[in-house]
């Protein structure tokens, strides 16, 4: 049976291996990609178009995009999109009297 001391050194070595292995690997796939793009032309533009930034999550198109206000407060003029919770002046209120 193997000691403990003896598999740690073992999967040191297996990092190291795996870790060198990596490096291989990856600097094959980045002198693959560089010949592609010589070969054809590419920008950085064809590779990695706008919008398709690596790491973007799931949401929707129109996330984070500015939304017409629904209802207006008659004696500041404050505005309210009827999202989120909702302002004090119109809490507890009928909005239709607040509607635009």
């Amino acid at each position: 049976m193997t000691s403990y001391k003896e598999l740690l050194k073992q999967r040191e070595a297996l990092e190291q291996q795996i870790s060198e292995a990596r490096r291989r690997e990856l600097a094959d796939a980045v002198s693959q990609v560089r010949s592609l793009v010589a070969e054809y032309g590419l920008t950085a533009q064809d590779v990695f178009p706008a919008g398709k930034a690596a790491g973007k999550t799931g949401r929707s198109s129109t996330a984070g995009t500015k939304v017409a206000p629904k209802y207006r407060d008659p004696a500041t003029g404050q505005t309210w999109t009827g999202r989120g919770k909702a302002p004090k002046w119109i809490q507890n209120e009928n909005r239709e009297k607040f509607a635009i």
